[in-house]
C-alpha cells in the first residue's frame, strides 16, 4: 500500500496509543492482585497466537517467517522483551502509571544516545544535547537525593534502557531479516521464556479478573494491529511524534481511574523529555531528507 495517507495515519497512532494506556491500566490492576510473571504470561499466550495467525497469512507461510540467518539475535530480542514488560509492569504497581510513564518517555532519547556504538550511527552535537536534557528530565521526575527515595524508582527508567535496546536490536536484526521474521520471533521466544517461568507462579483468578484478563489480551492484539495499519499507510516519521499520547493516555488513565497525583516535578519532568524526543525525532527526519 503507497504511503499517501498521512492523516489515517495519525489517527490510527493515536488510536493505537490509547489502546495500549487502557493495556497498561488492566495490566497494573492484574499485577496489583497476581502475580506479575503469570500475567505476562497469560497475556503471551493470547500474542503468539496472533502472532503466528499473520505469520501464516505472511509470503512463505510459517517456515518463511520462522527462517533467520541471526536466530541468537532474534531470540534474544524476544528474551529482552519480554524481560522488559515484567520490569515495566512492576513499575506500574510500584510507581503508577503516572511516573512510569513520564520516565519511560526517554527511550527514543536513549536508542539515540545508544545508536551510535550499537548500530555505527553518527550522534551530533545538537542531538547529544537533547539526549543530556532528556536525561534532565528523568532526574527531575526521579528526584534522588530529596525526600524518600523508592527502591522502585529507577524500574521505569531501568524499562527504557531495556527497550530502547531492543528498539536498536530489531533495526540491527532488520538488516537481515523481514519485520515478520522479527515479529515471528519477538512473540514466540517471549512465549516460551514466560511459560517457563511464568507457569511456577500460576494462581487462581476471580471470574471478573478473568474477564479483565481477556480484555489485556484482546486489547494488545488490537494495539498491534492498528499499529501495524498505521505504518502501512502512512511513513514512520510523519506519525512517531504522536507516539507519546501513549503518556498523555496512561496519565490520564492513572489520574481518572487510580487516582494518582500529577505532581509539578513530573509534569516539568515529562515536558522537558518530550520537548527533548520531539527535537531528536525532528533533527533525524530532517538528515534523512538532506
Amino acid at each position: 500500500m503507497s504511503l499517501q495517507r498521512p492523516g489515517l495515519g495519525i489517527a490510527l497512532m493515536a488510536v493505537s496509543m490509547l489502546i495500549f494506556a487502557i493495556q497498561d491500566g488492566v495490566s497494573r490492576h492484574l499485577a496489583a492482585e497476581y502475580n506479575v510473571m503469570m500475567v505476562v504470561m497469560v497475556r503471551y499466550w493470547f500474542f503468539v497466537a496472533f502472532v503466528w495467525a499473520l505469520a501464516v497469512r505472511a509470503p512463505g507461510g510459517l517456515p518463511g517467517a520462522a527462517w533467520t540467518a541471526q536466530p541468537v539475535l532474534q531470540i534474544g530480542r524476544g528474551l529482552l522483551l519480554a524481560a522488559e514488560i515484567c520490569v515495566m509492569v512492576t513499575a506500574f504497581t510500584a510507581l503508577g502509571l503516572v511516573e512510569s510513564h513520564a520516565v519511560f518517555a526517554c527511550y527514543p532519547l536513549l536508542a539515540a544516545a545508544l545508536s551510535g556504538p550499537i548500530l555505527g550511527e553518527r550522534v551530533g552535537v545538537l542531538r547529544w544535547t537533547a539526549i543530556t536534557c532528556g536525561f534532565v528530565g528523568v532526574m527531575i521526575i526521579l528526584k534522588p537525593g530529596f525526600g524518600v527515595f523508592s527502591i522502585y524508582a529507577p524500574f521505569a527508567l531501568c524499562s527504557a534502557v531495556m527497550f530502547a535496546l531492543y528498539s536498536l536490536l530489531t533495526r540491527y536484526a532488520s538488516r537481515q531479516d523481514s519485520a515478520m521474521t522479527s515479529f515471528f520471533w519477538t512473540g514466540t521466544a517471549g512465549c516460551v521464556a514466560m511459560t517457563v517461568a511464568g507457569i511456577w507462579f500460576w494462581e487462581s483468578m476471580s471470574m471478573a479478573d478473568w474477564g479483565l484478563m481477556a480484555a489485556l489480551c484482546v486489547s494488545g492484539v488490537a494495539g498491534h494491529w492498528t499499529l501495524i495499519r498505521c505504518y502501512e499507510v502512512a511513513e514512520v516519521g510523519a506519525v512517531q511524534p504522536f507516539a507519546y499520547l501513549h503518556l498523555v493516555f496512561a496519565s490520564a488513565i492513572g489520574v481518572t481511574v487510580f487516582s494518582e497525583d500529577l505532581e509539578t516535578n513530573v509534569f516539568l519532568g515529562a515536558s522537558i523529555i518530550v520537548a527533548s524526543g520531539l527535537f531528536t525525532l525532528w533533527r533525524e527526519n530532517r538528515a534523512k531528507r538532506l
